[in-house]
C-alpha cells in the first residue's frame, strides 16, 4: 500500500537515537518510583482506615486529577521548551514524595498532595511523547513505544515487587524516600542528557484557551475519538481490577506477600506481551490482533469470580497483562491521525484520558466491591473490558486510509468513502487541517 511501510524496525535502530535513550531511561526510573509510592501509600491508607474503597482510591489518586491538567494546560506541552518542562515535572514528584515521607500528614492531605502534583503530569508526559514521535519514524516509532511499554511493565514489576520488601524492611514512610531519590535521578538524567530543544511555534493566544479549543477539535474528529477510546477504556477497566488486589487478597486470607505477587502479575504480562507482539509480529499482523488481545486483557479477571487458588490468580493477572499489547496495533494510526503542530497536546490528551479513567476505574469498582465483594468487582471489570472489543475497527483502517467521516459505530461504512478524495485522507501524503490557524502541516510520518 503506497505511503505505508511494513518493514519491522530493530531495537538497535531505536536505541541509536540519543534523545530516545534519555527519555527511555528517565521515564523507566520514574515509573518504578511511582509503583513503589503506590504500594507504600496504599499500605499506609489501608492500615490507617481498613477501607477497601480508600485503598482503591489511593491506587488511582494520581490518575483522576490529570483531567484538569490536560483540559486547562495541555497546550503547554507544545508551547514550552521540553527539557525544562520535563525536569520540572520530575522535580515536583520528588518534592511530593519527600513531603509524604517526612511530614505528619493526615490521610486526606496525603491524597490531596498526590492529586495536586498529578495535575501537571499530562503536560510533561505530552512533551516527552511528542519528542519520541518527532525523533522516531515509521515502525521505529511503534517499536519505541513497545520498548517504553515493556520498560514500564518491568519498572512497575520491580517497583511493586521491591515495594513490598521495602515497606516491610524500611516502613512505608521511609520507602517513600526512595521514590523521592528516584524522581530526582530522573530529573538529573533529563537535565544533563537531553538537548535544550525549542518549543513548537504557536499561533499565539492564551494557553488555557488554546488547550480547550485544541482538545475540542481532537475530540470532534470521529476517527481520533475512536482511537482515544480504544486506548482509554480497556486500561481503565483492568486497572480497576488491579486496584482491588489488596482487598481481594485480604478477603481470601492469602499470605502477606500475596499482594505484591498479584499486583506484579499484570506488569509482568505487559512486558511479555509487548516483547512478543512488538518485536516478533509484523505491523500488519499487529492490527489484526487488536481485538483478540483486548479479549485476552478482559477475560482472565472474570475468573476471580470463582475464587481460584493463589497461583491461578497470579497466572490470570499475568495472562491479562499480556493483552495490553493490543495498543501496539493502534500506535501508528494515532500518530498519523493528529496534526504535527498539535502533537504534544494530542499525546497529552491521550495521557490525560488514560490516567483520568484509570482513576475513575478503581473508584467505581472499589465501590462495587464495597457493596458486594472484591471478587465480583474484579470479575465485572473483566466483563466490561471484553465489551470494548466492539470498538475495534477493521484492521485495514488502522494500517491504511484514514476514515475521516465515520462514527464510533460505523467504521465499516468508510469503505466506500475512502475512495472519495473529498472524504478520505491517505496516510503519509494527504493534508489534515491544522488545529491552529496557519500553513498546512507536513505530510504525516509513515
Amino acid at each position: 500500500m503506497p505511503g505505508v511501510s511494513t518493514q519491522t524496525a530493530t531495537y538497535r535502530e531505536v536505541f541509536a537515537v540519543p534523545a530516545f535513550r534519555v527519555l527511555f531511561a528517565s521515564r523507566t526510573i520514574a515509573i518504578a518510583a511511582d509503583a513503589l509510592r503506590i504500594v507504600a501509600l496504599s499500605v499506609l491508607v489501608f492500615t490507617a482506615t481498613g477501607s477497601a474503597w480508600l485503598s482503591a482510591i489511593t491506587f488511582g489518586i494520581g490518575f483522576l486529577p490529570q483531567v484538569l491538567g490536560g483540559a486547562l494546560f495541555g497546550s503547554l506541552s507544545d508551547r514550552l521548551r521540553p527539557r525544562p518542562l520535563i525536569v520540572a515535572g520530575y522535580g515536583a514528584e520528588c518534592l511530593a514524595a519527600l513531603a509524604l515521607a517526612l511530614a505528619p500528614l493526615p490521610t486526606w492531605a496525603r491524597l490531596a498532595l498526590v492529586a495536586a502534583v498529578a495535575i501537571g503530569t499530562p503536560v510533561f508526559n505530552g512533551a516527552s511523547s511528542r519528542l519520541v514521535a518527532d525523533v522516531l519514524t515509521g515502525d521505529a516509532y511503534v517499536l519505541g513505544r513497545s520498548l517504553t511499554s515493556m520498560a514500564s511493565g518491568g519498572a512497575q514489576l520491580l517497583g511493586l515487587a521491591v515495594g513490598g520488601v521495602a515497606v516491610a524492611a524500611l516502613g512505608a514512610q521511609h520507602a517513600l524516600l526512595v521514590t523521592a531519590g528516584s524522581h530526582l535521578l530522573a530529573a538529573l538524567i533529563v537535565r544533563v542528557g537531553l538537548a535544550d530543544l525549542p518549543a513548537v511555534p504557536t499561533a499565539g493566544g492564551g494557553a488555557v484557551r488554546q488547550s480547550w479549543s485544541t482538545n475540542a477539535t481532537l475530540l470532534a474528529d470521529p476517527w481520533v475519538r475512536r482511537l482515544l477510546l480504544l486506548q482509554w477504556l480497556p486500561s481503565a477497566f483492568v486497572v480497576g481490577a488491579e486496584a482491588l488486589m489488596v482487598a481481594y487478597a485480604s478477603t481470601r486470607g492469602f499470605p502477606a506477600g500475596a499482594v505484591g505477587l498479584l499486583m506484579a502479575g499484570s506488569p509482568l504480562g505487559m512486558l511479555v506481551g509487548h516483547l512478543v507482539i512488538g518485536r516478533l509480529v509484523s505491523p500488519e499482523a499487529r492490527t489484526r490482533l487488536v481485538a483478540p488481545l483486548v479479549l485476552l486483557l478482559g477475560l482472565p479477571p472474570v475468573g476471580f469470580a470463582f475464587d481460584p487458588p493463589l497461583a491461578v490468580c497470579a497466572a490470570l493477572m499475568v495472562a491479562s497483562g499480556c493483552g495490553f499489547a493490543y495498543s501496539l496495533g493502534l500506535q501508528r494510526a494515532f500518530v498519523d491521525a493528529v496534526p504535527e503542530r498539535g502533537r504534544g497536546q494530542a499525546f497529552g490528551l491521550l495521557s490525560t484520558g488514560l490516567m483520568t479513567l484509570q482513576g475513575v476505574g478503581p473508584a467505581v469498582f472499589g465501590a462495587v466491591a464495597a457493596l458486594s465483594a472484591p471478587r465480583w468487582a474484579v470479575a465485572l471489570a473483566g466483563v466490561t473490558t471484553v465489551t470494548t472489543a466492539l470498538l475495534v475497527p477493521a484492521h485495514r483502517f488502522l494500517l491504511g486510509p484514514r476514515p475521516v467521516n465515520t462514527g464510533i459505530g460505523n467504521v465499516e461504512g468508510a469503505e466506500k468513502e475512502e475512495h472519495d478524495g473529498q472524504h478520505a485522507v491517505a496516510r503519509g501524503g494527504a493534508h489534515v487541517p491544522d488545529l491552529d490557524p496557519g500553513p498546512a502541516r507536513p505530510a504525516a510520518r509513515a
